[in-house]
């Protein structure tokens, strides 16, 4: 009986991992997608028209992000919690086959220890513990089951608003895209030749060649000046809303060294630019597909491929946070795979990506050295 006593109170003394609410990320992203929503309708009466669809854009995305991340995170504590509940289910099967070994029926003698009346004290002590202790594991039994329950509604509820996000993101991409088509206002430090840059990119086999090449097809325009980024290199915002795949120099699935980073993204992600620029290229180029270029200061470039849908005109002077495009195409009405949150966080749900490179006078830097890469994705 001491024994039996002793594995009873051992599996009661068990600590319990502290309560984490894994709700609360998705609740304040569902707070989050609101405010977009109210965005979003406010963007269509706004004065900047595209500076305001770029903000509830960029919102919606922080909104999405933060929801699939409540939504694997809550999942991932129902699932701890319906574990432990079935290994409870194998300790209260043991703990009552141990307490029908200590029937009344069976007599006085039962209570009797081997060891005298010394150790039948000792075990009826115990035996007066374990009550209150098997009080205390019922009702914690009965307060993870009521988690469980909380949490598989709150997901229920979160993959709708995750649905609703997703159709008025797109309506916001849309309506950016169509803002962009029209707008108009942009000032130009050059005119682009488009008969040198049609011959520059004929006569460019890589991307370096191409980038040496661009400062002598332009002339000035402007006397617009740049302003100075040196105190931001190294918190420059990344473009787009990713995760890193691939470092500078580091060798893709064939080999091959780039001495640029790739981002892995959503699709439809909206790109924009880090910091306020001059437009030196949109379009279309070697093998890299649509691709932007951009100069924050002389000597600078930013070099963006992989874009989808592009925005602005070679020789345009942007501001921070001008939209340059769309990863992949505008996204359709099915969103179906969009609510998945299979694999977030770790780039294989993220289908499109984005070649990013930084030259100085000609010279890859190491792009992470530049931007601050702390987005969830």
């Amino acid at each position: 009986m001491k024994r039996a006593v002793a594995f009873c109170l051992m599996m009661l003394a068990t600590p319990l991992a502290a309560q984490q609410d894994a709700g609360v990320l998705a609740r304040e992203a569902g707070a989050a997608l609101g405010a977009a929503s109210i965005q979003l309708s406010d963007a269509e009466t706004a004065r900047d028209r595209v500076k305001a669809l770029t903000q509830t854009v960029k919102a919606y995305e922080a909104g999405l992000a933060a929801m699939r991340l409540g939504l694997r995170r809550a999942a991932i504590r129902e699932a701890q919690l319906r574990r432990q509940l079935q290994a409870r289910d194998t300790e209260i099967a043991q703990l009552l086959a141990v307490l029908q070994t200590l029937s009344p029926d069976q007599g006085p003698t039962v209570f009797l220890h081997p060891d005298g009346p010394n150790g039948t004290a000792r075990a009826a002590m115990l035996l007066a513990e374990l009550t209150p202790a098997l009080n205390q594991r019922a009702e914690t039994l009965r307060r993870d089951l009521s988690d469980v329950e909380t949490l598989r509604m709150l997901q229920e509820d979160a993959e709708a608003q995750l649905q609703t996000g997703l159709n008025e993101v797109q309506t916001a991409r849309f309506a950016l895209n169509q803002a962009m088509a029209e707008r108009t206002d942009l000032p130009k430090r050059f005119t682009e030749d488009p008969v040198r840059t049609a011959i520059l990119i004929a006569s460019s086999e890589t991307l370096d060649a191409f980038s040496s090449g661009l400062s002598q097809i332009s002339a000035e325009d402007s006397d617009w000046v740049p302003p100075g980024i040196e105190d931001q290199i190294g918190t420059l915002p990344l473009p787009v809303r990713g995760v890193v795949l691939r470092s500078a120099n580091e060798p893709d699935a064939a080999g091959i060294v780039r001495p640029g980073i790739l981002l892995a993204t959503r699709r439809g992600a909206l790109v924009t630019s880090p910091t306020a620029a001059t437009i030196r290229y949109v379009g279309p180029l070697l093998d890299f597909g649509n691709v932007t270029i951009l100069e924050p200061r002389p000597g600078t470039l930013f070099v963006l491929a992989g874009l989808g849908v592009t925005y602005g005109a070679t020789g345009q002077i942007i501001a921070a946070e001008t939209p340059l495009g769309l990863m992949g195409a505008l996204p359709t009405g099915d969103a179906a795979n969009a609510l998945s949150t299979l694999g977030d966080g770790g780039g294989a749900d993220r289908s499109e990506t984005l070649y990013m490179e930084v030259r100085q006078d000609n010279v890859p830097q190491d792009p992470l050295a530049w931007f601050s890469t702390d987005k969830d994705g």
